[in-house]
């Protein structure tokens, strides 16, 4: 394991978040995080901040964090960050100044807090157009609607480590969560290490991703579904030496078109691209599919690189629930992965030859992590 080493000043400098003109309810107290954030705030890049509960940005606010923002989870399913329908997250960091939000454990392991939600207000697969659903870690809180350029803000140099808390086998955390999240939102140089369950994942929405690096997720390392219809450009995901898992079928894409195959017939299925994609499996443990295109999800793929270990099905497009659209489309090198089951399994325009190269890895340097 790589670990990162950064210089962060601390200092005791007050949040100004409660005083007598603020009638906001969220208890964010010198450089403590967590309740409710009404009103726009900007953190101190100059605190270490500990998050020891679930911090809400809500409707028509905006929760700035500069560049160098060190932020330390205390370990529990509570401790998450969710930006709310309606609100924005302004989190510029550099690369020589990433913004980190991890456990504040002193051993940190998978899964110690929750990560990052965003909710937005863009179109996700439903019975029909504009459909809203449940947030998964609070069925109070929605998503959905019709804006695809929605606006949920900008993350850039933001790492997510230890992420992944979970209440019960179907109710957990990912590192970054984004649910309908628009394609007026800017995502890019993302770092998602050691996490429980996916890395990142896709409820629907239209937002591009890029530029994201994961490493360990417990589970998938890109993960789509609800009727998400944007573009995830230069990803690398991969399962390090001595890498195990507690899921029953992690893979290196997972994508859905319709929320866990039980809208067949909904309008707004998953169609969407993944470019310049890199999979490695240098570990032991087998995947179940180095890429799963099922229940109606289209996907086009280019230029991806599969590398290393083993797994069952390489490509798979079929599935109890529903097979993957048949006019997905694939371009996948297999570098030195062994196949257990099927090469391609499944309807689709699947080539599976040399010469892609996947991943720009270079552009990760910031995040330390030895390629």
């Amino acid at each position: 394991m790589k670990k990162l080493l950064y210089a962060f000043a601390v200092a005791t400098l007050f949040f100004t978040a409660c005083n007598d003109d603020n009638n906001d309810p969220a208890e964010v107290v010198d450089n403590v995080l967590k309740g409710e954030v009404t009103t726009s705030k900007t953190l101190d890049a100059n605190v270490e901040y500990s998050l020891e509960g679930t911090l809400n940005v809500k409707s028509g606010a905006t929760l700035t964090i500069p560049a160098g923002t060190v932020i330390k989870a205390k370990k529990g399913f509570s401790q998450y960050v969710i930006i709310e329908r309606g609100a924005k997250i302004i989190a510029e960091g550099t690369p020589a100044k990433p913004i980190m939000f991890t456990s504040a454990e002193p051993v940190p392991a998978a899964g110690d807090w929750g990560g990052l939600i965003i909710n937005g207000a863009a179109p996700i697969s439903g019975a029909a157009a504009g459909t809203e659903a449940a947030t998964e870690v609070d069925n109070s809180l929605k998503y959905g609607g019709t804006n695809v350029a929605d606006n949920s803000g900008v993350l850039k140099y933001v790492i997510l480590a230890y992420t992944g808390a979970r209440s019960s086998a179907d109710i957990e955390h990912n590192g970054l969560t984004l649910d309908a999240v628009g394609n007026g939102t800017i995502i890019e140089n993302i770092y998602v290490p050691f996490g429980s369950d996916d890395a990142i994942e896709f409820f629907g929405g239209t937002v591009n991703v890029t530029n994201l690096l994961a490493v360990n997720p417990d589970d998938d390392m890109f993960d789509v579904t609800q009727g998400w219809k944007g573009k995830l450009k230069n990803a690398y995901g991969i399962w390090k030496s001595g890498y195990a898992s507690t899921e029953s079928d992690p893979r290196g894409v997972e994508s859905d078109g319709n929320f866990d195959g039980l809208g067949p017939d909904h309008v707004g299925q998953s169609d969407f691209v993944m470019e310049n994609v890199t999979i490695v499996n240098s570990s032991a443990y087998v995947m179940e599919d180095a890429i799963k295109i099922r229940r109606g999800a289209k996907a086009t793929i280019i230029n991806a690189l599969v590398k290393n270990g083993t797994t069952k099905d390489f490509v798979d497009l079929t599935d109890s629930k529903g097979a993957g659209n048949p006019a997905s489309a694939v371009s996948v090198t297999n570098s030195n992965m062994t196949i257990s089951g099927k090469e391609i399994n499944g309807a689709g325009n699947v080539t599976v030859a040399a010469g892609n190269t996947g991943a720009d890895t270079s552009v990760f340097s910031w995040t330390g992590f030895v390629f």
